[in-house]
């Protein structure tokens, strides 16, 4: 590919990418998903393990577990994009339809702007703490270096995330020393007696973070050659989210365990550098922010086109791209300004809410991509409205639905409170009960819908129209 080329607007958006336009490493995998966690959001996450109620050695094991198990399912989502081709959401038309699709897609649109904003207020405070500038400029400044990078696309996206995972991780490993030399961290791990529900609710807070970014996974590996190894393509974007998601929750809990009882921040990981090389951290800390907050940029620009272009279908420019990116950006960052104070704390819990919603999803796609379909896929009928799979897949959309409705009276948060949270000594058992119901649900009502495409030798036309 020529220079000029590497660093163009990316054409592709979500249609399919031809093989002789995949590209790259697997490898590269591991270091856009370690450089999306290596950053302050995760650690101010990592802080609700100690927020909970839990000693630092439990809320360290409850972490550790619930980013290994949530990070399995956003890994298998990965391994999607070399054999498709195509943006993780879009592939949703073949479980829910051509317009069925858009219910999860609007959750996700929700998450997106959620998390965007979120993220755009910390890094605003790691600017302000550089430059002193007013907070609304410095979330600004902030967000427009992310909606370059996302409107330039995959490309600039991955070598970005290449370069920032290599900073983050120099920077963090010298702050985690620092953590341990200079504050009693080892004395202050220990595991006395700890409520049940407590440890599960530290777990599921973890699990589902991993789980959120699901819905755009594969967006980052869908220029990869088909040949890749889904083996590989899973292992190296489980071991980039999972090192990095831990290492920076952990950071958390134990910054607020021995440091700041009222949880990580931006000040707190900064004061642990030594004297006269804050402004270093700063600066770390917002180029993180920005390797996050261009994924989530750029995942709303593609569940926005999805959405809008099932609604009425049209051919996405390079103009448009941009128009899109910008659009969408500007919506994040408005909710990032509105909600500086109390209302961005509500609406993270109402983010993480909506990741209860999200775990039926990934329990269907999952289960038709590796269970039910096993990988072929007619893609043409994908972009139908008239193809395969229909307008609306209600076998889909009654699984998505109960799942949900079995959800609801076990979660606990500070959102909502099922009625059975109670009798489980406050153990939020929800996301598991989504996960199991939802894809069981999903592969009993499809199964006859399979076996009639196989006994009409439709997976031939899917197996060729991979090729």
């Amino acid at each position: 590919m020529m220079d000029g080329e590497r660093t163009a607007v990316e054409r592709r958006s979500i249609d399919i990418v031809p093989q002789a336009e995949r590209h790259g490493s697997v490898r590269s995998l591991f270091t856009v998903w370690f450089a999306g966690n290596m950053q302050i959001t995760t650690v101010v996450t990592g802080a609700l393990g100690i927020a909970l109620g839990l000693s630092l050695g439990w809320a360290l094991v409850a972490l550790a577990i619930g980013n290994l198990f949530g990070a399995v399912f956003m890994a298998l989502h990965s391994a999607q994009g070399p054999k498709l081709g195509i943006p993780q959401m879009i592939q949703s038309r073949a479980q829910f339809g051509f317009r069925g699709a858009i219910l999860p897609l609007i959750l996700v649109l929700l998450m997106y702007v959620g998390f965007f904003a979120s993220s755009a207020v910390l890094g605003g405070d790691a600017l302000h703490a550089v430059t002193g500038w007013p907070d609304v400029l410095c979330i600004v400044l902030v967000s427009i270096v992310c909606t370059v990078l996302a409107a330039y696309g995959y490309r600039l996206i991955h070598s970005y995330e290449r370069w920032i995972s290599l900073v983050s991780g120099i920077t963090f490993v010298v702050l985690t020393v620092l953590l341990l030399v200079h504050h009693p961290v080892g004395s202050s791990i220990h595991f006395g007696h700890t409520s049940f529900g407590s440890f599960l609710a530290v777990v599921a807070v973890a699990a589902t973070w991993q789980i959120t970014f699901a819905p755009y996974v594969a967006d980052y590996s869908r220029y990869l050659p088909r040949r890749t190894s889904r083996t590989a393509a899973f292992w190296w974007t489980y071991a980039g989210s999972a090192i990095g998601a831990i290492w920076m929750m952990w950071l958390g809990a134990a910054i607020t365990a021995v440091i700041v009882p009222k949880g990580a921040d931006v000040a707190s990981v900064v004061g642990l550098a030594p004297a006269h090389t804050g402004d270093v951290v700063s600066v770390v800390l917002i180029l993180g922010v920005i390797a996050i907050n261009v994924l989530n940029l750029y995942g709303m620009f593609m569940s926005a086109t999805t959405t809008l272009t099932a609604i009425r279908p049209f051919g996405v420019t390079s103009r448009l791209r941009v128009s899109f990116v910008v659009g969408a950006a500007v919506v994040g960052t408005a909710v990032a300004l509105a909600g500086r104070g109390d209302f961005l704390a509500n609406y993270e819990n109402f983010i993480l809410f909506l990741a209860y919603f999200l775990i039926p999803w990934t329990a269907i796609n999952l289960a038709d991509f590796y269970l039910l379909r096993k990988e072929r896929y007619d893609l043409a009928a994908i972009f139908d409205p008239n193809g395969r799979y229909g307008n609306v897949n209600w076998r889909a959309m009654a699984a998505y639905l109960i799942g949900v409705a079995v959800e609801i009276p076990f979660i606990s948060s500070s959102f909502y409170t099922g009625p059975m949270v109670k009798h489980l000594g406050d153990a939020d058992i929800s996301w598991i009960l989504g996960l199991i119901v939802s894809a069981v649900l999903y592969y009993v009502l499809m199964r006859p819908v399979v076996r009639a495409e196989q006994a009409a030798g439709l997976f031939r036309e899917e197996s060729e129209a991979l090729t």
